[in-house]
């Protein structure tokens, strides 16, 4: 009870005394006030003096409580959306940009693999990037051994490493920044693509390390070489054109994949034969995503275009995307144009050795073309037969709608992968239509013999 009359008192004195002051030393009263009376400033602020007085002492209790409670209750939200704000204030400043990597979470630092490698850890099912520590790095290629050197690039070399699981992968190690400025640009670049892109005539991604001036990208290793060195017979297989189709086919697939079905429309900006690597079975797979780009976006009010600075491969680039700096899926489509001559022909896109009209290999091709001299164009190594001229035409029929100078006249990927398959069943018909099926050997064999014989001879020309 005596505090209870305390507290009544106190809220009857500061009524009074806020009432008796002045109107020029209102602020002043109030502050002696609440200095001589720390819970004066609890009490509802529409009191009336007089009224205060008459009440009895279980309202007056009751209301200074609530107000209490009010207080504290307003002092503690302001205090928590203050702490909130400068919550989201570190996280915007701590947020990296776009063109940043982002390690994924639920990956350690040490990578793909746990206790020493004896544990692989399951890749997620949104197929991210892995992250691996040097020591890693430097177990699976035995400290960068020259012995397992396999190819150098823009980027930088390329070793020959083997995982602790024994999945032998290819280790893209960056130059040195002295050596290629844009060596982080690319490396970033890469590695941001390929961690949302996967695809059978893709080269498969499985990871990176960013320590110190070190940038070093892994991806699958393919074994057999670039579409380059088999067209210039290094290993001394010549491909026959049956075989180009089917890798011009695999290559259309892959660049249809990543304008139209990947997560985001992605330009790979240099496709050319170095960037194409074959299997065993002479599959091909699309590498080096160094230059790629995200495209515009798809869907009404996109934009139709991409402006960025020029980056590809000399004979090779769109020359509307060279002059305007406008970048499309369009460009790929010339690129992939230029390769169509490079399987027909086996020449590269700049012959400096030649005389001065036929070093623009596409252009000395068109010329020969219209002139109706299309087997001019054909690789000298292949045999030409009537199968393998039509096939010819038809093929540079479509690299040149590939090479038209406006974006607007050339084909989509997918239209030149479905003419692409047009392409090859018709010169497998006429290879089965015009190819002799020898007689039987002259010796004792049964019906049946000879015609399994003579089958098996139709189908080894149509692999």
């Amino acid at each position: 009870m005596a505090g209870r009359d305390r507290r009544g008192t106190l809220a009857s004195s500061s009524s009074s005394s806020g009432s008796g002051s002045g109107s020029g030393s209102g602020f002043g009263g109030r502050r002696a006030t609440e200095q001589q009376e720390p819970w004066a400033w609890s009490r509802p602020l529409s009191d009336d003096p007089g009224r205060s007085r008459s009440r009895s002492r279980s309202r007056t209790s009751t209301s200074s409580l609530s107000s209490l409670f009010r207080s504290i209750g307003v002092w503690f939200t302001s205090v928590s959306a203050g702490s909130s704000k400068r919550r989201s204030s570190r996280k915007e400043a701590a947020s990296p940009a776009d063109d940043v990597i982002k390690k994924p979470p639920s990956l350690s630092a040490r990578g793909l693999y746990l206790n020493g490698g004896r544990q692989q850890q399951r890749r997620p099912a949104s197929f991210q990037s892995s992250v691996f520590s040097m020591e890693e790095i430097l177990r699976a290629t035995s400290n960068f051994s020259p012995s397992l050197k396999i190819g150098q690039g823009g980027f930088g070399a390329v070793y020959r490493g083997v995982l602790p699981d024994g999945t032998v992968v290819a280790v893209k190690r960056g130059k040195p920044r002295m050596q290629n400025p844009h060596v982080d640009v690319e490396f970033r670049s890469e590695v941001k693509i390929m961690a949302r892109i996967q695809h059978q005539s893709l080269v498969r991604f499985y990871g990176y390390l960013e320590c110190g001036e070190e940038r070093v990208v892994v991806v699958e290793h393919v074994p057999n070489g670039t579409l380059r060195e088999h067209l210039d017979r290094r290993g001394g297989r010549l491909l026959d054109l049956g075989t180009r189709l089917d890798i011009a086919i695999d290559v259309a697939h892959a660049v249809t994949y990543l304008h139209m079905y990947s997560d985001h429309p992605v330009i790979h900006r240099d496709i050319k034969s170095s960037n194409v690597l074959l299997t065993h079975s002479l599959r091909a797979k699309v590498a080096d995503f160094g230059f790629a780009r995200l495209g515009a976006g798809a869907g009404a009010g996109a934009a139709t275009h991409v402006t960025t600075q020029v980056k590809g491969t000399a004979g090779y680039l769109d020359p509307e995307y060279l002059k305007t700096c406008q970048l499309t899926d369009r460009s790929d489509v010339y690129s992939f144009g230029v390769l169509l001559v490079e399987l027909a022909s086996a020449r590269r896109p700049i012959e400096t050795k030649r005389e001065m009209k036929e070093r623009l290999s596409a252009r000395w091709a068109m010329a020969r073309f219209i002139a109706g001299h299309a087997a001019d164009v054909l690789d000298p190594h292949l045999a030409r037969t009537p199968a393998v001229e039509r096939a010819l035409e038809a093929l540079l029929e479509l690299a040149f709608r590939c090479m038209g100078p406006v974006r607007h006249d050339r084909p989509a990927m997918s239209d030149c992968a479905k003419a692409l398959w047009a392409i090859r069943k018709a010169y497998r018909d006429d290879m089965l239509r015009t190819s002799p099926i020898d007689p039987p050997p002259q010796q004792p064999t049964t019906g049946a013999a000879a015609t399994s014989g003579g089958s098996h001879f139709i189908s080894s020309h149509l692999i």
